[in-house]
């Protein structure tokens, strides 16, 4: 079982990237630091990139999960500006 609660969801399955990683970054921007935000995402360039430059932004990846279906979800928690 999950140790985290999840607070906000968002889904970049229909999105390509750049706008994979700008659609993630307004979802985390609308929550209140130490907040948990699953963001589903597809195989392949968003794997690769949406959490590199999540964590570049300075949040923490709590968990990256593969639901064998070509999506993941990507566990973020927002951690506040210094």
């Amino acid at each position: 079982m999950a140790d985290f609660q999840i607070d906000d969801t968002v889904d970049i399955t229909d999105v390509v990237c750049p706008v994979t990683f700008v659609k993630a970054k307004v979802a985390l921007e609308e929550l209140d630091d130490g907040q948990i935000l699953s963001i589903r995402m597809n195989d392949g360039e968003p794997v690769q990139n949406v959490p590199r430059s999540i964590k570049e932004e300075g949040h923490q990846i709590l968990k990256l999960i593969d639901n064998e279906d070509g999506t993941y979800d990507l566990i973020v928690k927002k951690v506040e500006d210094e």
